[in-house]
């Protein structure tokens, strides 16, 4: 790769990593789900949370709220993965999926975003 490709690359990983840690910091839902950001990239992230007593039911599963699929118990470290599919100037279709720590898929969902005017983080 050149010199000016790899410059691209760092910019782009840098503004999406300054992205990721502004949302996460205003995203009061995600830290009171204790989900952790695990990784991020150009149109990639990763989220880690570990299922706790709170979240749940009297059967012992977590609640289905919380997660879609199949069930996952408390003490189960569930890792969501978003790929971004697609994406145009306003628009963008993802898939995320979610698994436990055994590389068992727990969720599999698509979902499409809208680009709003203004920015998460500065050019810089």
């Amino acid at each position: 790769m050149s010199d000016a490709g790899q410059a691209a690359d760092s910019t782009a990983q840098q503004r999406a990593e300054r992205a990721a840690a502004a949302l996460y910091e205003r995203d009061r839902a995600s830290q009171a789900l204790g989900m952790r950001l695990a990784g991020v990239r150009p149109g990639w992230a990763q989220v880690v949370m570990r299922v706790r007593p709170d979240m749940v039911n009297g059967h012992g599963l977590c609640h289905g709220g919380i997660v879609f699929v199949a069930g996952a118990r408390e003490g189960d470290e569930l890792t969501a993965e978003a790929s971004e599919l697609w994406r145009t100037r306003r628009n963008g279709i993802y898939e995320i999926s979610v698994r436990n720590q055994r590389g068992e898929r727990i969720a599999l969902f698509r979902g499409r975003s809208y680009r709003i005017d203004g920015q998460v983080v500065s050019e810089e």
